[in-house]
């Protein structure tokens, strides 16, 4: 294993300091939540703490399986948050002789996790031009016969874009096809499409990983608490084997505590659509017909990936330097996703009204000084 801090994980809000950023953009998760937030009773002082379930409390897995006919409370492993699943499932497929298909941009764990392992990757990427779309032909023209997984996250992270189930189904067949690659896909923002959300992936095929947590979009990263679903009962005992491994089981405090959430489901996500599309709508009203930025419009989850118009002569080190140090707002670098620099995260569901529109004047008045300076 070969490990290497990510610039995403090293410049991060939470390293950088809190106290140090008046307006927040650069998160990728709903707001912070208490507990109490959701009407979710917390004292758990009576609460027996034995090692749990291996796979993780039946009634979290229950939750998480939903009602299902293909999905049973068996094909769920509860991890310690998501990133713990991806790797988990980097290290349980891949190593030095696999090739991994990886779409990019894409959440730093994805890439960074399959490369310790030493695996052969090779990415697949996406482009503003195209919309962020996915070209599956493009997938299918990269198989190989030593490849060992396709992955994926949508809705997207940095872009906020998504697929159709027509899509992702024909993703499904097109791993299905071949001899032994398995689909990761990387559903963490599932929850938060704009319209009607996509299966849950494993549902679709045996031969389909899938990750999730709580920590974007119920806004409760401290619960520690994510998921893996596969329906392959031969891997999953190679699954749960490695994270017993690692670290047995889950917390017992808080796996009770994401399940109390998990049965206000809908009173939940009622609360975190609201405020998502309350947000959006002042991004969108912000950068509509914007001399600098442009974005291709989210159409999922809590972020989006705008960039200063190419043909705009700009001094973008120096951009990012004022943002934060003249008015104290703070975005996630192109340089975090291996992109141009021109391009950043904003997360816009994260902070405030007061926040966001801080912000974004923010965005504004740096853009316009390192204009005037390049």
């Amino acid at each position: 294993m070969r490990y290497r801090r990510m610039p995403i994980e090293i410049e991060s809000p939470e390293q950088l300091g809190y106290s140090t950023i008046r307006n927040n953009l650069a998160e990728s998760s709903f707001s912070d939540m208490c507990l109490a937030d959701y009407g979710v009773e917390a004292d758990v002082g009576r609460l027996l703490l034995p090692y749990g379930d291996h796979l993780g409390a039946e009634r979290l897995r229950r939750l998480i399986a939903g009602d299902s006919d293909s999905l049973s409370p068996d094909h769920v492993l509860v991890t310690a948050g998501a990133a713990s699943a991806l790797f988990i499932i980097a290290t349980s497929l891949l190593g030095p002789d696999a090739h991994a298909l990886i779409c990019a941009p894409n959440y730093a764990t994805n890439l960074e996790t399959p490369r310790a392992v030493g695996a052969d990757v090779e990415t697949i990427d996406l482009r503003f031009e195209d919309g962020w779309r996915l070209d599956l032909e493009r997938i299918a023209s990269r198989l190989r016969p030593d490849t060992r997984l396709v992955s994926i996250t949508y809705p997207h992270n940095p872009t906020g874009s998504t697929i159709t189930p027509g899509e992702l189904e024909a993703l499904v067949a097109l791993v299905e096809s071949h001899p032994v690659a398995r689909l990761l896909v990387d559903e963490t923002y599932r929850e938060l499409a704009y319209g009607d959300p996509l299966p849950m992936a494993a549902t679709l095929s045996p031969r389909v990983l899938a990750v999730s947590s709580m920590s974007k979009t119920y806004g409760l990263p401290g619960l520690r608490v994510g998921w893996l679903t596969c329906r392959d009962d031969r891997l999953m005992e190679t699954l749960l084997a490695a994270k017993e491994q690692i670290f047995i089981c889950g917390a017992v405090v808080e796996e009770e505590l994401a399940a109390r959430v998990l049965e206000q489901r809908s009173v939940v996500l009622a609360l975190v659509h609201a405020k998502t599309q309350r947000h959006l709508a002042v991004v969108r009203d912000w950068i509509h017909g914007h001399e600098l930025f442009e974005w291709v419009e989210p159409n999922a989850g809590v972020v989006c990936f705008p960039r200063i118009r190419p043909e705009i002569a700009i001094d973008v080190d120096g951009f990012y330097r004022a943002l934060l140090e003249e008015h104290g707002t703070y975005v996630g670098p192109g340089h975090w996703f291996d992109q141009d620099p021109r391009f950043f995260r904003l997360g816009f569901a994260w902070p405030t009204e007061e926040e966001l529109a801080g912000g974004l004047e923010g965005l504004d008045r740096a853009a316009a000084g390192a204009r005037s300076a390049a």
